[in-house]
């Protein structure tokens, strides 16, 4: 009804929700002339649920809300702030939460609208995962049910043949038994043994008497003796035909989802690696093969998004090769067995590491500067030897004073010019002195051409005109790097104004060791490639084309990092 109308109040046609009450046409007209203030109020279909234009304070009803009290995060009033249970809550003006929330509310709503197309894959993808837990569930319980056909089948075999073997031995024993009768019944009178042998009696022929009565006095000789020891000619008793089921009861009663054996598969940290692609290696650590196939998941590791989506793909073995994955990145890996539609629980996620930059693949030269007499190639020129033998005991077999020994270098058949590579090998934990780096194609072509004797008398340890002093130089980007291996140990590069004690310097030698040269920034990284660690990096000179180098001296080995291929893990799973 029109709360202004004279009595008897018109119906009302609209609601003012900056008067907060109800008109009929006539009195809206007159409350809100046309052009003026009142004109421009928001009206809506006649209603009684009017919002209030000015929020007032729930604590001080007269007075309204002019402040924001960020501890509380709710409006307050001034009066709240002088004595009220905000007075020593940090407030800030209304315009400065409103502008603040507004940007929060509006960031938040772009950021929503920015994933629309993320929110719509995931929807999907929910939709395919209950589609696929339909028919899963269908197939298990279909599984289940043949699983059951098959023990009722076998119960209903051993019941029907235990049931058989019962009735044979109850129908021998009756047998038996109605034998034993018939034979005592005869022993009655008038009736069978006793009855011959009372007609016996009556024979009055001697002759024919004597003949009959021996025989017959054995059978009643038999028949007496018989009585004196009776026995049952059968056990009424079938104790030994009871069916104990009481461990097959146990097994049923144990009887679950997990019965089949599935067992949970575990990343085999030592056999996965990353290099330029991923290998992926799990195994059973209770029963062998106990899965028919697995799902391998994997995720990248960022701050920007907490929880990525996690990754899957299908494989039949017991290892995966992987080669989406992204440079300088950590990843987590899962896995979990599948027989049937019965999975097993993931295995625990395991994280690994990317190389920082993408793999450069080389051989080692077997032309340039190589040294066959004290070098050892493979076939396949990934693997090289010092041969510490006899044209180096023959050498020193001139010299009465020191020892002359000489670095051996040989170096990758692959050159650099631009752009961040890495590249990893084993160092054999017998070798004496190895150095590996980088270096340009003028200073290789110096040190290939002039060898230094680096235990000569001549040798001085700072002269910078000998190997060994090459990787310690800090003054200028050289356009070398070399750093020394051995012994099992690292040794960093000692700085110009590091202190004497060189035992900081010493770690211990990682198992595989990884070089990442970036030409474009100048800079060569050091790592342990196993954690994808940097243990050094320095500054090098990278104006000329850059080679792989290794020097060795003594014995020693080094093994070039293998690709990870398909073949790779055919070979490998053959194994």
């Amino acid at each position: 009804m029109c709360d202004v109308c004279k009595p008897p109040p018109q119906e009302s046609t609209k609601s003012c929700m900056d008067c907060s009450a109800s008109y009929c046409n006539e009195c809206f007209k007159i409350h809100h002339p046309w052009g003026t203030v009142k004109a421009q109020h928001e009206y809506v279909g006649p209603t009684t649920n009017f919002r209030p234009k000015i929020l007032m304070c729930p604590e001080h009803e007269m007075e309204r809300v002019n402040m924001y009290c960020e501890i509380c995060r709710r409006p307050v009033c001034h009066l709240c702030k002088l004595g009220g249970s905000h007075a020593n809550h940090r407030v800030t003006t209304m315009s400065t939460a409103y502008k603040t929330l507004k940007e929060k509310l509006s960031k938040d709503i772009e950021y929503l609208i920015s994933k629309e197309s993320q929110v719509k894959g995931q929807i999907s993808e929910l939709g395919l995962l209950m589609k696929e837990t339909e028919c899963n569930g269908e197939r298990a319980k279909e599984e289940a049910s043949n699983n059951f056909d098959k023990l009722f089948d076998v119960l209903e075999e051993r019941r029907s043949a235990a049931l058989r073997a019962i009735e044979a031995s109850k129908n021998l024993r009756l047998e038996k038994l109605q034998t034993q009768i018939e034979e005592y019944q005869g022993l009655l009178e008038n009736n069978g043994l006793v009855g011959y042998a009372q007609e016996v009696l009556k024979e009055t022929d001697q002759s024919c008497f004597v003949q009959t009565a021996k025989q017959l006095h054995v059978r009643i000789q038999k028949a007496t003796e018989s009585l004196k020891s009776f026995r049952p000619a059968a056990q009424t008793s079938f104790e030994d035909y009871v069916v104990d089921i009481t461990k097959q009861e146990e097994v049923l009663g144990d009887l679950s989802f997990y019965s089949s054996g599935l067992d949970v598969p575990e990343i085999n940290e030592e056999k996965s690696r990353l290099y330029n692609k991923a290998l992926i290696c799990w195994e059973h650590l209770v029963k062998e093969d106990s899965a028919d196939t697995y799902i391998l998941e994997y995720r990248k590791l960022n701050r920007e998004e907490e929880n990525a989506p996690w990754q899957e793909i299908e494989a039949c073995s017991k290892s995966k090769v992987i080669s989406d994955l992204e440079n300088n990145s950590s990843y987590a890996f899962r896995v979990r067995g599948y027989k049937g539609s019965i999975c097993s629980p993931w295995s625990r996620e395991v994280i690994l590491h990317t190389p920082a930059a993408p793999v450069f693949s080389f051989l080692f030269d077997d032309k340039c500067g190589y040294n066959s007499e004290r070098l050892m190639l493979n076939p396949r020129r990934t693997s090289v030897e010092s041969r510490a033998g006899f044209p180096l005991l023959l050498g020193a077999e001139r010299i009465q004073v020191g020892c002359y020994t000489t670095l051996d270098y040989i170096i990758g058949d692959t050159g650099i010019t631009k752009g961040k590579h890495f590249w990893a090998f084993h160092v054999e934990s017998y070798s004496y002195l190895v150095k590996v780096g980088v270096a340009s194609n003028t200073k290789l072509q110096e040190w290939l051409h002039n060898p230094r004797d680096v235990t000569s008398p001549r040798y001085e340890q700072d002269s910078g005109h000998d190997s060994g002093s090459e990787d310690t130089c800090f003054d200028s980007s050289q356009p070398f790097t070399l750093i020394t291996l051995g012994m099992n140990k690292f040794f960093i590069p000692k700085a110009p104004t590091a202190p004497k004690d060189s035992a900081n310097r010493i770690l211990p030698m990682p198992s595989c060791i990884g070089i990442c040269l970036d030409c474009d920034r100048g800079k060569v990284g050091f790592y342990d490639a196993d954690h994808m660690k940097c243990l050094y990096e320095r500054q090098v000179d990278c104006s000329g084309t850059m080679y792989p180098a290794f020097a060795l001296m003594g014995s020693a080995g080094i093994h070039l990092e293998e690709a990870i291929t398909a073949k790779y893990l055919e070979y490998r799973d053959d194994m």
